[in-house]
């Protein structure tokens, strides 16, 4: 289908992105940041069209449903919240490096896409447990809060990176990096925004599951590590600001948390259970 030629062309766009925003850092020519700033905004576009046109793909074939079902949608809606995201933080902080950091992750998560399943990438009808307007509102969430917490784990690991800057060295790699204190603030307010969206996925997700199931929560493996992952943000959160923690003792906290979020989304696909569905 069209749509999907047109991703597997935006993969290689979060790519050569990625590419520009390292020479720009690792030669300090502005140009090059220009470059992949004009990239990244090519691709976020076309990303957002085939996106759209899936959807009006599916009501073409008499399916009409959001493109959101299966493993393979929901890998290129979170590159395309990833996106969204970050061009919203070049934006505010005039700051290109953040670009360096987060490219990487979109590539990947597109380039992933790309090996699964041929049938995923065809629309198919949802399954009955799907057939929700909750499929909607639970899977915006989400991944809005995924996206949130993979700009706080590219902002933490710069943090650790700028931590080994010092005048004697003058790394210019490192001095493009914004000051620890825009890091750690930047961090923080991605954070609060994952953590929100995260509850409202959980919320809108035990209302879906009551429909579906009649139970609110089944200790399915993904409810319990999204549970587990809001717990290690929620941990994250007292300890700003309830014991005033800043600096490494966070980004380590918050480089721990994406991992949960890696392994609520994809590790967990493969146990036995109610959401073994999304990976195929």
């Amino acid at each position: 289908m069209l749509n999907s030629i047109i991703l597997s062309y935006i993969t290689f766009a979060y790519f050569f992105s990625f590419f520009f925003y390292l020479l720009m850092m690792v030669m300090h020519k502005e140009a090059f940041g220009r470059l992949a700033t004009s990239i990244t905004l090519a691709g976020f576009f076309g990303h957002t069209f085939a996106i759209v046109l899936r959807w009006i793909e599916s009501y073409q074939l008499g399916i009409g449903r959001a493109p959101l079902s299966n493993l393979y949608e929901s890998l290129i809606f979170f590159a395309w919240t990833m996106i969204l995201l970050y061009i919203i933080v070049e934006w505010k902080t005039k700051n290109k490096s953040v670009g360096a950091f987060i490219a990487p992750i979109a590539f990947l998560t597109m380039a992933y896409a790309s090996f699964s399943p041929a049938i995923s990438s065809r629309i198919q009808p949802l399954i009955p447990a799907l057939k929700s307007n909750w499929l909607i509102a639970h899977v915006i969430t989400c991944f809005f809060g995924y996206a949130a917490f993979a700009l706080a784990f590219a902002l933490s690991m710069m943090f650790l990176l700028k931590k080994l800057d010092s005048p004697e060295r003058k790394n210019l790699f490192l001095r493009i990096i914004p000051d620890s204190w825009l890091l750690d603030e930047l961090s923080y307010q991605m954070v609060v925004i994952g953590f929100l969206f995260l509850t409202l996925g959980i919320l809108t997700g035990s209302v879906w599951a009551y429909s579906a199931w009649g139970a609110y929560w089944q200790w399915d493996p993904k409810e319990t590590w999204s549970l587990i992952t809001w717990l290690v943000y929620a941990a994250l959160l007292h300890s700003r600001m309830v014991r005033g923690w800043k600096g490494n003792k966070l980004a380590t906290l918050s480089i721990i948390g994406f991992c949960c979020v890696i392994f609520t989304y994809l590790g967990v696909n493969y146990l036995p259970g109610l959401h073994s569905y999304a990976k195929s």
